[in-house]
C-alpha cells in the first residue's frame, strides 16, 4: 500500500520501490478495495523481497531514505543499509493481515493502516500532486 500511496501522492518527483522482508504473499484483496477507495490502484502491484530488489538491479546504495513499516523490515533495512549508510526511518504501521473476523471489521483495519501511511506521507513530504492530501475521496 505503501508503494502506490507514495506514487500517487508524489508521482515521477520521487523514486519509490516497496520491498519486504518476503516476497511470497499475493497483494491482499482488502489492500487493494482500502486503497481503490481513496484513488489508488493496487491490482498490478506485486510483492518483492530486498533480495529480489538486488537481483533486478535495484540498489540499495541508490536510495536516499528506507522507511521500515515494521519491525522485521527495520531490522532487515537496517543491517543491508549499513554498508551503505542509508537512513532508515521506523514508521510502526498496523499490519491488518488476519485481523478482524467479519469482512467489514477486516476491510476496517486495512483502512486504519492505509490511512496511517497516508497521514505519516503527508506529514513527511507534505501533500501530493495538486494538493492531493487522500482524504477528498471518502
Amino acid at each position: 500500500m505503501a508503494e502506490a500511496i507514495m506514487k500517487r501522492l508524489y508521482g515521477t518527483r520521487t523514486y519509490v520501490q516497496s520491498a519486504g522482508v518476503r516476497s511470497d504473499q499475493e497483494i491482499d484483496g482488502f489492500a487493494i478495495t482500502a486503497c481503490k477507495e481513496i484513488g489508488v490502484e493496487l491490482s498490478r502491484h506485486r510483492t518483492r523481497s530486498f533480495d529480489q530488489m538486488g537481483g533486478w538491479g535495484d540498489d540499495l546504495g541508490s536510495f536516499d531514505l528506507i522507511l521500515a513499516l515494521s519491525p522485521a523490515s527495520h531490522h532487515l533495512a537496517l543491517d543491508l543499509g549499513r554498508p551503505h549508510a542509508l537512513r532508515v526511518e521506523f514508521w510502526p504501521i498496523l499490519d491488518p493481515t488476519g485481523m478482524g473476523t467479519s469482512r467489514e471489521e477486516r476491510l476496517g483495519f486495512y483502512r486504519q493502516a492505509r490511512d496511517m501511511i497516508l497521514r505519516r506521507l503527508v506529514e513527511r513530504w507534505g501533500p501530493g500532486r495538486d494538493g492531493w492530501t487522500g482524504t477528498d475521496h471518502r
